[in-house]
């Protein structure tokens, strides 16, 4: 029997919600490990602990990204990025890499459970994250690879512009998860969008 309330408006059930027209889509993504690493990319040791993890440069600029295989790395602060896997192969061995960083005066946090994250993309895409987000999300201001920390609504989120096409992905704390996907529903709706299965980051 078909739930009679599947297909409103803020469901996550796959299918194609609010105006007939097509083209904004939405993914629950899924985040295989996240790592938080902190400390001084001047110290020659820091730099050199963080490449046993595979990262071979770090995002100096601020919002910027880099990426190094399977890896994602995300400018957070001076001295803090995020590390994204989209393979948990490509990030393992926490405890022994988290001494490591701390004996080169880092700090590595795992950060994985913290944060659900979607996918947002479309012609559309920006004009719904720039109804909650003061972000200018132009492509001039904001483009492909860049990052950057705001909110959404009332809650603070992190935007990262995956390609030049208007692909996002926005992470906020996994304890407001269900408020601001159904806040993304409601002002897409107007838009028409489709939810789409779960993907990987």
């Amino acid at each position: 029997m078909v739930d009679e309330n599947a297909f409103e408006i803020g469901s996550s059930m796959p299918g194609h919600y609010g105006a007939p027209t097509t083209g904004l889509t939405f993914a629950e993504t899924k985040l295989a490990c996240v790592w938080n690493v902190q400390g001084d990319a001047r110290v020659p040791r820091f730099v050199d602990a963080l490449q046993s993890l595979g990262v071979v440069t770090l995002p100096s600029v601020p919002n910027t990204t880099t990426k190094h295989g399977a890896l994602t790395v995300l400018w957070l602060g001076p001295k803090s990025w995020l590390l994204i896997a989209s393979d948990v192969a490509a990030l393992s061995g926490f405890d022994s890499r988290r001494d490591a960083l701390n004996a080169a005066g880092g700090a590595l946090f795992d950060v994985s459970a913290s944060r659900a994250a979607w996918t947002i993309a479309g012609d559309a895409a920006a004009r719904v994250l720039a109804k909650g987000c003061p972000l200018d999300f132009h492509p001039r201001a904001f483009p492909d690879g860049s990052c950057a920390q705001s909110v959404y609504g009332h809650v603070n989120a992190l935007f990262y512009r995956r390609v030049s096409a208007p692909v996002f992905t926005m992470f906020v704390a996994r304890s407001f998860a269900r408020n601001i996907w159904r806040t993304l529903c409601v002002s897409a709706a107007q838009y028409g969008y489709d939810v789409l299965p779960p993907r990987d980051f």
